[in-house]
């Protein structure tokens, strides 16, 4: 979040989706209400450290991080706030005086803070617990505006697989740690405390909801009261004007997660790479992202059918979208909104799927070295689609690893007559790293700072690009400093001091 977007917001003074609170030492007592207001209502803006008036104060440095702690502990604690909500906290500084910002989505679910009702009204968060009429309006309203709330009366729970419950049970406790508290709970507990079991309030019964019949339905019940519920798994290589291969996945979303998963590791390749010591797999942290993005973020209520299209160079995601905005994504500025929370929240719990925001993040980061720099694209519209590129070739970071394997088999005809031919052999493996530092070399022959570098070469990933290119083209003298004196200084810059030929 950046400061002109904090000035902004100031400016426009309190609103319906916009409040500040002070909490120069502490948290206001009320800022739970707004939350909850918020979450009711269309969502907002949180904006700590400033005054009712607009008057920026800041917030004791000294105080910040417990103020953070507090806050997210108390929003994740079912007695402050039922049912609990994740939410972010960012440090923003103006006019060098330190804020938080919180942004609030609006909710699919009805929320109460400390067991009351809070809905939002201009710039007040008003108490309607007791308002027989509002609280029905606005569960009509959530009902409405979600389709995963569409109230099923006459399903009840022989129409779901009851091993998918046992498997959920599983695969959370195993999530977290060994234990959770659904295996305490018996499965209409165990519903219900995923709030996948709802009043309808314009008929006054209950049953279970959309999303809980496209969790963990039998398949029968899935098409029963959704027909046109499916998610295409295609291969579009050599035939494309049809396809390889295909999955036509009628089922429930545990089962179409794993079936979607095999279908990537079935045609896509893993190279390796390490993070730290510690090998990852690229392929899963990419692809694990997108197919529960296609599942989670669908709107339901629509017949489009959800594609995953694995071409030659890309792969190709599209879902139907209830869209809150139009066009690319950008991941430093864009603000995560949950399509289906209740489904969301089901999946992270099992492990499927990161907090909303940071698994966007992270498809940015791992793309990047999974597709040697290539970057993705999540574009917002009435169809939402992913486009993650991909190359045949290894990660420059696999390179290194390469290496040893290939010298034992060089070594036995390794003399001064077969060096040579032994050279060219290592080539494409060293061919993407060797361009990029080439690359480099040229642009800065003026002096560059790191960003534009970074920029010119397709790399987001700062801390890799220290030190992968920029630390070593320096060490080995063909990059210098503008200001050797103060390397760490915010106009840095550097420049070519050795001819390209010089790199070959």
């Amino acid at each position: 979040m950046n400061k002109e977007h904090i000035k902004k917001i100031i400016s426009q003074g309190e609103g319906i989706n916009i409040e500040f609170k002070e909490s120069k030492n502490k948290l206001n007592r009320d800022v739970y209400e707004t939350v909850c207001a918020f979450l009711n209502r269309h969502g907002g803006e949180l904006l700590l450290g400033v005054k009712d008036n607009g008057e920026i104060t800041g917030i004791n440095e000294d105080y910040l991080e417990q103020i953070k702690k507090d806050f997210i502990t108390a929003i994740n604690n079912s007695q402050k706030l039922t049912p609990p909500f994740y939410l972010s906290v960012q440090k923003v500084i103006v006019d060098n005086k330190s804020l938080l910002y919180i942004y609030v989505p609006q909710s699919s679910q009805v929320h109460r803070c400390n067991g009351k009702i809070f809905d939002r009204n201009e710039d007040g968060d008003l108490n309607i617990t007791d308002n027989t009429n509002l609280v029905s309006s606005l569960y009509l309203r959530k009902q409405t505006s979600y389709s995963e709330n569409r109230v099923f009366p006459y399903a009840t729970v022989e129409d779901l697989r009851i091993d998918l419950l046992d498997k959920a049970r599983i695969r959370a406790k195993n999530k977290n740690g060994g234990s959770h508290p659904w295996f305490a709970m018996n499965n209409e507990e165990m519903l219900r405390s995923a709030q996948l079991i709802k009043r309808d309030f314009q008929t006054g019964k209950e049953g279970l909801t959309l999303a809980a019949i496209l969790l963990f339905g039998k398949d029968d019940t899935i098409l029963s009261v959704l027909p046109h519920h499916k998610t295409d798994a295609i291969l579009r290589k050599i035939n494309i004007d049809r396809y390889d291969d295909r999955d036509d996945i009628r089922t429930n979303l545990m089962d179409s997660y794993d079936r979607l998963m095999a279908f990537v590791a079935k045609h896509i390749s893993d190279p390796f790479y390490l993070e730290g010591d510690v090998r990852i797999s690229l392929r899963n942290k990419i692809f694990r992202e997108a197919v529960a993005n296609v599942l989670i973020h669908r709107e339901y209520s629509n017949a489009f059918p959800a594609k995953m299209i694995i071409e030659s160079n890309q792969v190709l995601f599209e879902n139907a979208n209830r869209p809150h905005g139009h066009g690319l994504i950008n991941p430093n500025t864009f603000t995560p909104f949950p399509k289906n929370p209740i489904i969301a929240r089901v999946f992270k719990e099992m492990g499927y799927a990161d907090e909303l925001g940071s698994g966007v993040r992270n498809l940015f980061k791992y793309t990047e070295l999974f597709s040697e720099g290539g970057k993705p694209q999540l574009i917002e519209e009435d169809i939402f689609k992913i486009i993650i590129p991909t190359t045949p070739q290894a990660t420059p970071q696999a390179t290194p690893q390469a290496t040893p394997q290939a010298t034992p088999q060089a070594t036995p005809q390794a003399t001064p007559q077969t060096t040579p031919q032994a050279t060219p052999q290592a080539t494409p493996q060293a061919t993407p790293q060797a361009e990029k530092e080439k690359a480099i070399i040229e642009f800065c022959k003026l002096p560059k700072s790191r960003d534009e570098i970074q920029t010119h070469i397709h790399m987001q990933d700062r801390e890799y690009f220290r030190k992968s290119y920029l630390k070593p083209l320096i060490k080995n003298g063909y990059l210098n400093l503008t200001l050797p004196d103060k390397p760490n200084s915010p106009n840095q810059k550097y420049y070519t001091v050795k001819k390209e030929s010089d790199n070959k």
